[in-house]
């Protein structure tokens, strides 16, 4: 039995005086007031119903008599008429728009049983779907309560004789339910409750004198006495599920709880009851109380005299009075608008509004801070809170206070435990200062431990634990910390492993970055920590190509440095064909993905053999290999064959970089392969480059300076015929040579003068800076050059007469056409070939033509058609004799009259008019040969279009 004195009291629900709403006017505030002799009542479906006991002659304010009234939120009375006389109990389902009613139509005993449905209308009014009498069988008696299930399929009316009776089926209709009688005794029945669980459905009755139980989903509908002692009237009341939808019956001692089979606990409520009520885990009793009570706080300044009610609302679970408060004579407390409404016999309604749960919550600390060392006021609001089903951030302020109350006693393995849960809501910062102490560093372990189990830790939670696993030296806690499946993974990999490295846990680290694939910290730790260098490099040879690639070219001077062998071969692989090791071929796999070789050279820095090795591999397997793997392999094989000693090692070198060269690979880098060789002093390299280079006077001047003189020769008659001038600089060179090289410098003239390469003056002028060069030397040179001379102009000086004799002829003939007559005796036209006709036209070049013929193919009336061809070109000639000859008289003058020669030249080579330089070697008779017969044709031209 709980001890009512020990509970403790809270003001959980404001309270107030339901007012008038403002009028037209705006004036209200009045308290409102309902109409006098209100009786009975109830709630439900958004109104409160109210019934008098008034008779029908009474004085109303609102003129016809109407015993059932309506008043919704908006306090706007409505009402109907429903009983002559009176009503006398009413029940308003929750669920379903059905009002039940329980009134007098004539004088006597005779109680009616009314069904409502208030969505449907009759006559303004609502429907009223059933009527029949209230009499258990033939003895008229006083209906003394009345319930209704909500499934609209039971309702029970209890009387003061200690009848019940059932009605089951539709309550709505007669015809499809059935009344009978339920119970007899002896007292008269003071409550009735419906209680349904699952598909049992249970009907408690309790009187005066005792309790019982029907079982009204058997047949027979068995019954059980619960108890031998009963309750007054509306002294009852059905729980919520919170309380496992008990039957409450509140004695003067003691209320009582029941379950359909057994009763359940009591609470010692000691004073006389009056109303009992259930309200959303509330119990909820209005009571008289004789005794004088002291003042306090949760009943004001009223004076508690022996005629005032005490309205008392508890919280079972929690044991505790969440309100208190004096009232006058209360008619009834119902629930509506999730507030409660006290009326009271004088009109006025009370409504009590709970307050919100932090405000409760303000409420319970004022207390707990009075006695902060009690532990059981902390457990006292951690229930509170959960049955009013405060909110996380609110749960977690408590536990955090009461974690703080343990802490400052002592109580450290109680404080983290309340502290863990908090988390979620509480910074973690603020337990973790608590607890850095290393005496409480398993305290912190514990906190750490479900801060990363729920996943809420971060990079610093994770190292802050790791660091206690290892000052704490538990490795088994470590291990199984680290060594989770890849879902439960709840802390930052990437942190645990520096944690762990950091504090000497290798095998740890290794463990969990191989895991969960951090391939830098594996490689990281192996090579820089472990040393375990052939691990490193089987751990890459089983990554993706990408990784593998990029951690190659990261960590493959320290790998070339210890396993140069096994790293070159994974280089090899990883250019050419890589495919991770483990895995097996596949024919629905994408293409082998290969690596740039090139950028894998400075990997092989101090190792030349196997940078050679693998550079010569390349080149064999993929002859497509970048230019910088042939580039290298040509510098290094230069330079082991410019190192070398021994002959026949150096002899295969040298044929091995030769080889290279002529593959055909460095066209495109032509000037750095010729560099390389330059730089090594290879010979037949730099000579080869040359020769593919077209640079054949870079070829002639390389043997020039190694005094090769019979490859200079031969380098002339190789190439003489592409670059003319090689014999122009190879006399050039040998003449500047003191030594005796007539025999070179004979065979340079030779060739001179075959392809007549040099004037004569030019090759004298050169052969003059030798002095060990004699007029013997060129004496061959000259005679042979002056009887060419000799016969040119022999040639030249008959060309001459041969021009003379046809200009005496020509002219002759322009003298005869001038002074006598020109017969034309052509017989046929010179176009068509056919006999000439009337009329014709005639030229002096002897053409003659028919007239029509002539129109159609001549483009010009003055010229012959046949000879119009001939005589334009000798024109375009004439007239490009004639411009030349005034661009020369143009220069020349501009030369002289210049006072900077130079200047002229240069404008005149910047237009193109020196473009074309022809050296002339011939005697100027031949010249004025030219120039006569130019002339000659020219005269001819004009006479003949003057004739014309």
């Amino acid at each position: 039995m709980a001890a009512y004195l020990q509970w403790r009291r809270f003001v959980f629900f404001d309270r107030e005086t339901v007012k008038e709403p403002p009028g037209p006017d705006g004036a209200g505030g009045k308290p409102f007031a309902l109409p006098p002799g209100i009786a009975v009542c109830d709630s439900g479906r958004g109104s409160l119903v109210f019934g008098d006991i008034l008779r029908g002659g009474g004085r109303r304010r609102c003129g016809a008599l109407r015993p059932i009234w309506f008043l919704p939120r908006s306090l706007q009375l409505s009402s109907f008429q429903a009983y002559k006389l009176r009503v006398t109990h009413l029940y308003q389902l929750k669920q379903h728009s059905i009002l039940v009613s329980v009134g007098e139509d004539e004088e006597g005993i005779n109680p009616l049983v009314k069904v409502w449905n208030l969505e449907k209308r009759d006559g303004g009014n609502p429907l009223c779907t059933r009527i029949f009498p209230a009499i258990p069988g033939n003895k008229p008696t006083v209906v003394s309560c009345l319930t209704v299930h909500e499934n609209l399929n039971f309702m029970a009316i209890g009387f003061a004789d200690g009848s019940v009776v059932l009605t089951k089926g539709d309550i709505t209709r007669d015809r499809h339910s059935k009344t009978q009688i339920l119970h007899e005794g002896s007292y008269p029945v003071t409550g009735l409750a419906f209680r349904q669980s699952g598909k049992a459905t249970h009907l408690f009755v309790v009187t005066t004198e005792n309790i019982q139980s029907y079982m009204l989903s058997v047949k027979d509908y068995p019954h059980l006495e619960l108890d031998t002692h009963g309750c007054g009237l509306r002294c009852s009341s059905l729980s919520d599920p919170s309380q496992d939808l008990q039957f409450i019956v509140a004695g003067n001692e003691c209320v009582y709880l029941y379950q359909p089979d057994e009763r359940g606990p009591c609470f010692a409520f000691e004073g006389q009851k009056l109303i009992v009520h259930w309200y959303r885990g509330y119990l909820i009793i209005v009571s008289k109380d004789r005794k004088t009570s002291p003042k306090s706080e949760f009943a004001g300044n009223e004076a508690q005299n022996s005629d005032k009610q005490v309205l008392n609302i508890y919280d079972l679970c929690n044991k505790f009075i969440a309100y208190s408060s004096i009232f006058d004579d209360i008619v009834d407390v119902l629930a509506e608008w999730g507030s409660l409404y006290v009326l009271t016999r004088d009109g006025k309604i009370h409504v009590l509004q709970e307050k919100d749960t932090q405000t409760k919550l303000e409420a319970c600390k004022s207390l707990l801070l009075l006695m902060l060392f009690k532990k059981n006021l902390f457990e006292m609001a951690i229930n509170l809170a959960k049955s009013h089903h405060l909110d996380s951030d609110g749960l977690s302020e408590i536990f955090r206070q009461y974690g703080d109350h343990l802490y400052n006693k002592g109580n450290h393995d109680g404080a983290i435990q309340q502290y863990i849960r908090t988390i979620g809501k509480l910074e973690p910062s603020y337990v973790i200062r608590k607890f850095l102490d290393a005496q409480r560093i398993h305290n912190l372990t514990a906190y750490l431990q479900t801060l990363h189990l729920q996943s809420l830790a971060n990079a610093d939670h994770t190292t802050l634990l790791l660091n206690c696993y290892t000052k704490l030296k538990d490795s088994t806690k470590l291990e199984e910390f680290i060594k989770t499946s890849e879902s439960e993974v709840r802390f930052d990999v990437e942190t645990a492993i520096k944690v762990l490295r950091q504090a000497g846990y290798y095998s740890h680290a290794v463990y969990l970055a191989e895991k969960h694939a951090h391939h830098e910290w594996y490689l990281k730790i192996q090579l820089e920590d472990i040393k375990n260098y052939q691990e490193a490099l089987r751990y890459i040879g089983k990554l993706p190509f990408d990784q593998a690639e990029s951690n190659m070219k990261r960590y493959g001077k320290i790998l070339m440095h210890h396993v140069p062998n096994k790293t070159t071969e994974l280089l090899k692989i990883l250019c050419t064909d890589y495919r991770p090791s483990g895995d097996t071929e596949d024919p629905g796999m994408p293409e082998v993905k290969k690596a740039n070789s090139e950028e894998f050279i400075p990997v092989f820095a101090n190792n030349s053999r196997e940078l050679k090795a693998f550079l010569e591999h390349m080149t064999e397997v993929q002859a497509d290999s970048p230019q910088g793997v042939y580039d290298t392999l040509l510098e290094l094989r230069l330079q082991n064959w410019a190192h070398e000693q021994d002959e026949q090692i150096k002899e295969k070198l040298h044929y091995e970089a030769l080889t290279l060269l002529k593959s055909g690979r460095f066209k495109t880098v032509f000037d750095k392969a010729l560099v390389l060789c330059q730089m090594h002093n290879f010979k037949d390299g730099i000579l080869y480059l040359y020769e593919q280079g077209k640079l054949f006077q870079q070829i002639m001047h390389y043997h020039m300076q190694n005094e090769q003189y019979k490859k200079v020769i031969e380098v002339c008659e190789l190439y003489g015929d592409q670059e003319a001038c090689l014999w122009e600089q190879a006399l050039g060179y040998f003449a500047r040579k003191e030594e005796d090289c007539k025999e070179y410098i004979a065979a340079v003239l030779k060739h001179i003068e075959n392809k007549n390469l040099m004037p004569p003056l030019l090759v004298v002028q050169t052969l003059a800076h030798n002095s060990t060069a004699t007029l013997s030397v060129i004496k061959d040179y000259l005679v042979s050059k002056l009887q060419k001379q000799s016969r040119q102009i022999e040639q030249d000086e008959q060309r001459i007469q041969k021009y003379r004799e046809e200009t005496t002829r020509i002219r002759q003939e322009i003298e005869e056409l001038k002074a006598s007559p020109k017969i034309f005796q052509k017989t046929k036209c010179s176009i068509c070939t056919s006999a000439l006709e009337l009329p014709s036209v005639h030229f002096l070049c002897g053409h003659s033509f028919h007239q029509h013929c002539f129109e159609s193919y001549s483009e010009s009336d003055s010229e012959c058609p046949t000879c119009m061809p001939e005589n334009r070109k000798v024109m375009d000639m004439i007239r490009a004799q004639e411009q030349k000859r005034d661009l020369h008289d143009q220069f020349q003058h501009q030369l002289k009259c210049s006072n900077d020669g130079f200047s002229v030249v240069a404008d005149y080579f910047g237009r193109g008019v020196f473009n074309k330089l022809t050296l002339i070697t011939d005697l100027p008779s031949a010249k004025a040969a030219t120039t006569i017969e130019a002339g000659l044709q020219r005269e001819l031209l004009i006479h003949a279009k003057r004739s014309t």
